[in-house]
């Protein structure tokens, strides 16, 4: 990112506040429980995974209880999710903005990735309640937290930017996302461990970015300690994906508004 791009962006700082606002109202308008749905969607998956692979399939979870294990690692891939679906679809959904007005519009994808943390950190409350029950909570490694958090939010925002500027182009796009989070969701250890991958085959496990960061994140939420070479194998998978993103994304920037 340049460092021009970048001060355009803070000097905009509050028009991406603006639209990170405006889509957290927006989001759960006219809903009953409204940002309940932020605890009720991994809640209820992480009871579907502790029954079907805990007590039907009885996958190995390296002593952590069930709904710790899974609830940790489905914190992380729903806001992963949730904030790659808006991101994606945020210059479209916008197309009237973008062809009236000027602004980065890399503050819309950048927006979308702010919203979901609202809804992060009304999971974490809860994940930290799950951990107090099985006496996993209060602990040292939460000050580890946000270690973990920035290369997530960073590889989602380089995954939106990229996605979003694609789907200006292909529409395909908006169609392909829902699919291709399905399978990302069983190439990453959110079902089960990374120790049931051999050894020797466990590093291409690792360069999924998410892998890594997930493993790392769950380690602090049990009584386990963080293994840092998965997470430093694949946080140095992010930096070049962001910076590769960014550029696609400026370079189709200028023909957004004849195309959108």
């Amino acid at each position: 990112m340049t460092s021009n791009a970048l001060k355009e962006v803070w000097t905009y700082r509050e028009l991406l506040y603006f639209f990170a606002w405006r889509d957290i109202k927006l989001r759960y308008r006219q809903t009953l429980i409204g940002a309940g749905w932020a605890v009720v969607q991994p809640l209820s998956t992480m009871l579907l995974f502790s029954g079907v692979f805990g007590a039907v399939v009885k996958i190995p979870t390296n002593g952590i209880p069930y709904p710790v294990f899974y609830l940790s690692a489905l914190l992380l891939w729903t806001y992963f999710a949730n904030a790659l679906t808006l991101s994606s679809n945020s210059l479209i959904s916008n197309a009237g903005l973008i062809t009236k007005i000027y602004f980065p519009r890399v503050i819309l994808p950048a927006s979308s990735t702010l919203v979901s943390l609202i809804d992060m950190a009304l999971g974490a409350a809860f994940l930290m309640a799950v951990m107090s029950f099985y006496g996993f909570f209060p602990t040292w490694k939460l000050i580890l937290w946000p270690l973990l958090l920035i290369p997530l939010i960073l590889f989602t925002l380089g995954m939106g930017l990229w996605l979003s500027a694609l789907n200006v182009k292909y529409r395909d796009v908006k169609f392909a996302i829902p699919f291709i989070l399905q399978l990302w969701l069983f190439a990453t250890p959110i079902i089960y461990p990374s120790s049931m991958f051999p050894v020797k085959f466990r590093f291409l496990l690792f360069m999924n970015p998410l892998a890594g960061i997930i493993e790392g994140f769950r380690a602090t939420c049990s009584q386990g300690s963080v293994d840092w070479l998965p997470v430093g194998i694949s946080t140095s998978v992010i930096l070049p994906m962001l910076l590769f993103s960014w550029l696609y994304f400026k370079r189709t920037e200028a023909e957004f508004s004849d195309i959108i």
